[in-house]
């Protein structure tokens, strides 16, 4: 094992700052794109795309186009973290931008069941690979390049304030949906759901525009001028680290499935409970806010403290919280509502916001793209692609909500405590914290293997 020390100018304010600027933007429109999709899932595919079924199975086909994305994200992981790890992480992410953009606007476009018959299911499902093929890359790498130009001490915080973008993202979308309830049922299925995926175009000029201003990764720019680059880094990846990937894909988990039950299985369990959609809506939105908020205080507290103790803590928690929440929702009061979903969301907070600059922090930079991107996508198959179809499954299946608190309280259990054991997570001492200054240079040691 070998290391480099870089001298690096990454703690200068304005690169660090437009770095973090672009990763957000472009986190945010991402986020944005693939929930508008789920929203539209939950609420009219099934009647749109698969109206030859009963209610319940036309929604459990519309869940798993949703679900069809998670697939191709490790595809999309390997073929951007290949790039990100061999050319840079600027030009991996301005494809993926690209790539989920154009798919996003072509699904407000496509023409229903009625139009073109089974063809109609096709090409939705495959648009919906495109969109689970760019995000496999986009995740990892706005991390990445916004962590790397962080420089020590301010990590966690970066991180943190990246993963805000799928917060506001979920806003964003659930923003636009809403802004169609005034529409009577036949005018929002005719053309009113189409309206939030043909104006994800602004939203992705918008983001193209920020993140092509930023610069390369000073950590990846560094360490290919010393020729550390590896020829294929998936390879080398599943040769000498698939034991960290494994771990890591199951540490995502519990994250996964509280993420999606709460941001698209609540719509159509709104409906189960008489909720008006609207009002679950505005409950989803003000309760992303809120985690938005805590995501941050999490990611700058990790910082100071160890990061896996504050992941491993929010893990824990996650186990119970689900039955709280549901046992609020079932009093379908707009303020009990609101207080269980920041009751879940305070554990998630802390495991979900340290995560991103953690999840860096396993793999050696010559691999960090790819090791972290594919590690990423296979947890989200197995948490977030089956949290929507478990969810609306049990409920079928049983008429109550205690199988799925059940479910999302024993995801949270995988193999947290070894995943996080395997990892290199280190802390910075508090007086370099404090001493250091926004705007100076920084050594960093960065282990290549």
């Amino acid at each position: 094992m070998s290391t480099v020390t870089i001298e690096s100018e990454v703690v200068d304010g304005a690169d660090a700052t437009k770095a973090l600027a672009s990763s957000l933007a472009g986190t945010i429109v991402e986020w944005y794109e693939f929930f508008v999709y789920g929203i539209a899932a939950a609420l009219v595919f099934g009647r749109l795309f698969f109206p030859s079924f009963d209610p319940l199975v036309g929604t459990l086909l519309s869940l798993s186009t949703f679900a069809v994305a998670f697939i191709a994200r490790p595809i999309g992981a390997a073929v951007f973290g290949h790039l990100g790890d061999r050319i840079g992480r600027k030009s991996s992410l301005i494809i993926t931008l690209s790539l989920m953009g154009g798919a996003t606007f072509l699904i407000g476009l496509l023409p229903t069941y009625d139009a073109i018959g089974i063809w109609a299911p096709v090409t939705l499902v495959v648009v919906r690979i495109v969109q689970g093929f760019s995000l496999g890359g986009e995740y990892s790498g706005a991390v990445l390049i916004s962590v790397e130009h962080a420089g020590p001490g301010r990590r966690g915080l970066f991180g943190s304030i990246v993963n805000t973008g799928s917060a506001f993202g979920l806003i964003l979308a659930n923003l636009a949906f809403l802004a169609l309830s005034a529409l009577d049922e036949s005018q929002f299925l005719s053309w009113g759901w189409r309206i939030p995926f043909v104006l994800s175009a602004i939203l992705v000029v918008v983001g193209m525009v920020i993140r092509a201003r930023v610069s390369e990764s000073p950590d990846f720019e560094e360490v290919k001028s010393r020729a550390h680059l590896v020829k294929t880094p998936l390879l080398e990846t599943f040769k000498d680290y698939k034991g960290r990937l494994i771990l890591l894909a199951l540490a995502y988990v519990g994250a996964g499935t509280f993420f999606y039950t709460a941001s698209v299985f609540s719509l159509s369990y709104a409906q189960h409970l008489g909720v008006p959609r609207g009002e679950m809506l505005i409950l989803v939105m003000g309760a992303f806010l809120f985690l938005a908020v805590a995501m941050v205080f999490f990611g700058w507290l990790s910082d100071r403290i160890n990061r896996k103790m504050i992941f491993v803590a929010g893990a824990a928690v996650m186990t119970v919280a689900p039955f709280i929440w549901f046992s609020l929702l079932e009093t379908r009061s707009f303020s009990l509502m609101l207080l269980g979903f920041i009751i879940m969301f305070v554990p998630f907070a802390a495991n979900y916001g340290v995560m991103p600059t953690f999840y860096t922090e396993v793999f050696p930079l010559k691999v960090r793209y790819t090791g972290m991107a594919i590690g990423y996508t296979l947890g989200t198959i197995f948490g977030s692609a089956t949290a929507p179809l478990m969810g609306t499954y049990l409920l079928g299946a049983t008429g109550n909500w205690y199988a799925i608190a059940a479910f999302m309280g024993g995801a949270s259990l995988y193999l947290r405590s070894r995943a996080l054991s395997s990892t290199s997570c280190q802390r910075i001492p508090m007086r370099q914290i404090l001493s250091a200054e926004w705007g100076r240079s920084a050594s960093i040691t960065v282990v290549i293997d």
